[in-house]
Order: structure tokens, then sequence, then C-alpha cells
């Protein structure tokens, strides 16, 4: 991942009598609107399903908001959307624009990267350990 990757999670509810058919319009989508989804600049796209219809889906992007707009005007995105909306509790709009965005709490790569290990920490303790050979006692 770049530097600018940003990593984008949200949460849909689908009505659970729906789940099958919502699961059946995936397997596979057109791929107009596969193309469409790289064409925005969303990669790592995946969808996973909970129980009672939680949805939560992630993306990668380098610019989610150019990404969002680029959907929007889409006239193939427009169609899907339109589409699958009636799969969806509680949304007015589009569900591709009005998901429920999560807060990322916690990325291992980031974490390890900010970490410092501790074999490249220097040592500011002075003396040695008794126990320990130093050189005026190594024969």
């Amino acid at each position: 991942m770049s530097a600018q990757t940003t990593r984008v999670c949200f949460e849909l509810r689908i009505w659970p009598d729906l789940v099958d058919e919502y699961v059946a319009r995936h397997a596979p989508v057109r791929a107009e609107m596969l193309e469409e989804i790289a064409a925005a600049g969303r990669r790592n796209y995946s969808l996973f399903l909970g129980e009672g219809g939680r949805l939560i889906g992630y993306y990668e992007t380098d610019d989610d908001a150019a990404a969002q707009a680029y959907l929007a005007a889409s006239p193939i995105a427009a169609k899907w959307e339109d589409e699958m909306s009636a799969f969806f509790i509680g949304l007015e709009s589009r569900p591709d624009q009005a998901a429920t965005p999560l807060t990322e709490v916690f990325h291992l790569a980031d974490q390890l990267a900010a970490a410092v290990p501790a074999a490249s920490v220097p040592s500011t303790d002075a003396e040695t350990p008794a126990s320990a050979p130093t050189e005026s006692t190594r024969s």
C-alpha cells in the first residue's frame, strides 16, 4: 500500500428475508459494474455478511472523495445501486453513497511501522552487570 492509501470500512443492513437473493446477485456481479468500481479507484473490495443481514464492506483507495464522485456520476453504478436499494434497511439514497462508515482503530502494518524494535534502541546503562565479562577480565 502506498502512503496515501485510505482503508474504508462500512456497514449496511440487508432485509433478512432478502439475504439469499442479495448473495445471488453478487455471484457474480456484472462485469460492467466491476469495471466501474475499479475505474473509480477502489481496490481490495470485499463484502462480508453477518447474522441478521449485517453487511460489512471494505475497500482501499487513494482518493475516496474522487471514487465516490466517480460512482455517483456513473450511469452504470446508478443502475446497479437502484436495483440493489430495495435490499437495504433504512436507506433513503443509493447504498454506495449512504453506507455508514466505520472508524478504524487498529491496523497491524501501521503499528508495526511505527514501533521501534527493542534491538535498535541504544542502551543508556553505563554500568556492566557484575556477572558479565569485561575487557579487563577476559583472558
